[in-house]
């Protein structure tokens, strides 16, 4: 079978869907891409910049005749987006989608679009910026950045090899991994960062003098607080999905930090250079040239 898909339906065409248009269609992998969401102007732009073929706000009708179905869409929309598609699919489609934690996202489906189970490769591409909608979409987004898909127990050996096949045409390393690790690793690698972020933004925001604060900012503060920037909706609704993995390193996390506090009040200069030099070691050994997710 060949792994160039004939129509790509995108549900929801923002930053994550329109790049993967934008890749596919680099790659000459892809005919028509039909894109679906609500927004009349975003989808109208998506048009006018090549990124879409044709446009819907009916999601029944945007995967019809798709081979391809992939959905971009905010955690908490993914239940009544697949529920709309349920008993709609070509019964060769293949669904996926960019949902950052992956247990939600599997339950909802199985919840209301169970009977196509084997057609479902749950996916989340390691890739993103803080901005959003289709005009903040490109080509090279996912050109080396890891791809991750969590197969069920339910998913067809082919639907999972031509999801691994799309990515890889866009550039990406493909890596596949059970779900639960999966929501464990992105809880401690991409969500408790941002809640990092959107902490200590809102606490200084929230401060007497934070104008001063934020006028004097220096580029470690601008490069640690970008990802506070990123869309509020999409992460609450990944708080929610993910909640028991993010407390849980949310609370270490808190343990972690308050046993910094102790060192630096108690002026333990030798506790302190031990934390700040084994973190240099892991992240100039770890972390150094894999790119930034979202």
């Amino acid at each position: 079978m060949s792994d160039r898909i004939a129509r790509l339906a995108v549900i929801g065409v923002g930053l994550i869907g329109g790049s993967l248009a934008r890749a596919l269609r680099l790659a000459g992998k892809v005919g028509h891409v039909v894109g679906c969401g609500r927004g009349e102007a975003n989808l109208k732009r998506g048009v006018e910049l090549g990124v879409l073929d044709s446009y819907t706000h009916d999601v029944a009708e945007a995967v019809a005749d798709a081979d391809m179905v992939f959905v971009a869409v905010p955690l908490g929309a993914m239940r009544e987006v697949f529920a709309q598609m349920n008993g709609k699919l070509r019964a060769d489609a293949v669904v996926t989608d960019g949902g950052s934690a992956k247990g939600s996202v599997i339950a909802d489906f199985n919840a209301v679009c169970g009977q196509h189970a084997a057609q479902f490769v749950p996916g989340h591409p390691i890739a993103g910026t803080e901005r959003n909608g289709v005009e903040a979409s490109f080509a090279e987004l996912y050109l080396e950045r890891r791809v991750i898909i969590t197969p069920t127990g339910h998913t067809a050996p082919d639907a999972t090899q031509r999801v691994r096949a799309m990515w890889q045409a866009c550039g990406a390393e493909v890596i596949e991994m059970g779900v639960r690790h999966h929501d464990e690793v992105l809880a401690a690698t991409s969500h408790l960062p941002h809640m990092l972020a959107f902490g200590l933004v809102d606490a200084l925001a929230r401060m007497e003098d934070h104008d001063d604060i934020f006028r004097y900012a220096a580029g470690g503060f601008r490069d640690f607080t970008r990802i506070a920037s990123s869309n509020p909706v999409m992460w609450r609704d990944i708080c929610i999905a993910n909640r028991d993995a993010l407390s849980r390193m949310l609370t270490s996390f808190a343990e972690e930090m308050q046993a910094l506090a102790v060192s630096i009040e108690t002026g333990d200069a030798e506790r302190l250079l031990e934390i700040f030099q084994r973190a240099k070691d892991a992240r100039d050994s770890y972390v150094d040239g894999l790119g930034s997710d979202a």
